[in-house]
Parts: C-alpha cells; sequence; structure tokens
C-alpha cells in the first residue's frame, strides 16, 4: 500500500531540551490515523515538523514522496491548534478565499464554499460575518477552509477541542467522508473516544516517544482481557478453571484490594487471550455461584492510553 507520509528516526531538539524522539511513522493512503497523547506529548511539534512550519534536528519526512511538504502543499489542508479567523469576513468568503490560495479559481472557490455550507448545517449563516458566529460555527468554517481545495493529505490539529457534543459529531462526519472518498487524514488528540470512533489506525505518544503503533484492535490486546464479578459467595472453583489466568479481589472501581481484604466482593479474572467468557458463566451457575453482575467488555481506548502512557501522562510538560 502506498505511503502518504513517513518519517524515519525524527527528532526535535530545543536546546538540551528534546521534544520529540526520534519518530518513526508510516501512514497508508486512505487511512484514518489518530495521533494521540497527553497534551504536551509532542504531537504538534512533530506536525509542524511534517508541514515544515519548522525543521527537524535530525531525521527525515516524506510527504506524497516529496521531502518537502511545501512541494506538494496543494496536496494538503491543514487545521492548526490555534484557531483564528477573518472576524469581518463572511464565512463563505473565508472558505473561499483559502480555496484560491490553494489553486482553485474564484468563481470555483464560491461555489465550492456554499456546498460545504450548506453539507454541514451552516447554509443558514453563509453571508453572516465570523464575528458573529458561535464558537462551534467558526471552528466549522475553519475546517471547511482547510479542506475546501479538496485536499488528498488533511491534517487536523486537535480538531474537537472546545466543540460540544453535536459539533464533535459533526466533525466526527466530516473526517468520514473525506476518508470515504479516499482521502487520508491524520488528526492529533487527546481525548480518547473520538479516535476510537473513527481511526483505523492510531500512534500514542508521550514525552515526545513513541509508545504505540498500529491498529485499535492491536492497541487494546496490549491489555489482558478481564472478566468482571460481583458475588457473595466464593469463587475459589473459578481459580482452577484453564481460562483464568489470575483472580484478584478489587474495590468498585477496580482497584485491587490488599492481602487481607481478599474475600471480595468483586473480582477480576484476567483470561486466556483465546478463552470464551460463557466458560466462565457457566462454571459460575454449575458451582452454584451467585452472581450480582458478570461483565466482560473490550478495553476501552483510553484505559489502553493509561496502561501504556502511566506516569508519563502527569508528568509531560511541554508541546
Amino acid at each position: 500500500m502506498t505511503s502518504v507520509l513517513e518519517l524515519r528516526q525524527v527528532k526535535k531538539m530545543y536546546g538540551e531540551f528534546t521534544a520529540v524522539k526520534e519518530l518513526d511513522l508510516s501512514i497508508p493512503e486512505g487511512a484514518i490515523y489518530g495521533f494521540l497523547g497527553p497534551n504536551g506529548a509532542g504531537k504538534t511539534t512533530a506536525i509542524r515538523m511534517i508541514l515544515e512550519i519548522i525543521q527537524p534536528t535530525s531525521g527525515t519526512i516524506s510527504v506524497f514522496g516529496h521531502s518537502s511538504a511545501l512541494e506538494v502543499r496543494d496536496r494538503i489542508g491543514y487545521l492548526p491548534e490555534e484557531k483564528g479567523l477573518y472576524k469581518k469576513m463572511k464565512a463563505w468568503s473565508i472558505i473561499a478565499y483559502f480555496a484560491t490560495l490553494k489553486g482553485l479559481s474564484r468563481k470555483e472557490a464560491k461555489k465550492r464554499a456554499y456546498e460545504l455550507l450548506e453539507k454541514y448545517g451552516l447554509k443558514d449563516f453563509s453571508d453572516k460575518k465570523t464575528e458573529a458566529l458561535s464558537k462551534g460555527m467558526g471552528q466549522k468554517v475553519q475546517v471547511l477552509a482547510a479542506i475546501a481545495h479538496d485536499p488528498d493529505l488533511v491534517i487536523l490539529d486537535e480538531p474537537f477541542s472546545g466543540l460540544d457534543p453535536v459539533n464533535q459529531q459533526v466533525m466526527e462526519e466530516v473526517i468520514r467522508d473525506m476518508a470515504a472518498r479516499g482521502k487520508t487524514i491524520l488528526f492529533s488528540t487527546h481525548v480518547m473516544q473520538h479516535a476510537e470512533r473513527i481511526c483505523n489506525s492510531i500512534l500514542l505518544i508521550a514525552r515526545g516517544e513513541k509508545i504505540f503503533d498500529g491498529s485499535i484492535s492491536e492497541a487494546k490486546r496490549t491489555i489482558p482481557r478481564r472478566v468482571r464479578l460481583e458475588t457473595d459467595s466464593d469463587i475459589g472453583p473459578l481459580r482452577s478453571l484453564p481460562e483464568v489466568v489470575a483472580v484478584t479481589a478489587v474495590d468498585l472501581e477496580g482497584v485491587p484490594l490488599g492481602a487481607e481484604q481478599i474475600g471480595g466482593p468483586h473480582w477480576d479474572l484476567q483470561i486466556a487471550d483465546n478463552a470464551d467468557p460463557d466458560v466462565i458463566l457457566q462454571s459460575c451457575f454449575d458451582n452454584g455461584i451467585r452472581l450480582r453482575r458478570f461483565d466482560h467488555s473490550d478495553p476501552s481506548l483510553h484505559e489502553v492510553f493509561v496502561n501504556l502512557v502511566g506516569e508519563s501522562a502527569r508528568e509531560a510538560s511541554y508541546r
């Protein structure tokens, strides 16, 4: 599969401080790639190097096979983290203006602006000045301005920041629509739920260093499979099941209890990768284990994030 974007051993230093550490990344054509990490992890620094806003200290970056993003700038759409609009311009005109900067004729850019505003629910605000728009509306206008020229690679830096739940859904719709037309999308976020819903693959970064790179399903496999039980019965018979790897008494939040509190009634059962949870449930019935709760579900991407990043998320203090 053709790689749209490749980073090889990319590093960025500011004096003695290393903001990004030997970052490798390859994004295939048509992917929705989540660039994830805590605030200050180095996501924006990496994006700015990709776009040649800043230069890497070392390493190589390739965009559409070119060593400089500037050589293919008309094929790239970019939404920066620091968002802002020309307040006195109308919504349609600001979208059209940015489209003309990317090569569209004035007539074509205006047509495209009105089409996008209608498609994403802003038709009635097309002729409003951007200073009259709500924050969510203004952010949608800026996103539409970034994609009005129909780019092949779209880079969105924290596109969900500051949006209410309704507009977050609209943003996800925009990303899915672009992907459905074969576009490649890279977006950064520290909110795992968005990535979990729409990404093909993710790169997780903390303190400037890559922690994980792969599919959502691969990320979830980094956490052992578990079954959560709540019971007032002895669960001794479950310990000998071949499907059960380990048993831990936990509190209501899932935090392991000390050895003196091994009586439950809440339990985490770590199970084998190929284990069938129904076997454990059947064993509970067969052994008269009275259940208040039996829960088996895949870990969330948030749980993966916390498990992989750990203290790095708390200690990160740069961007």
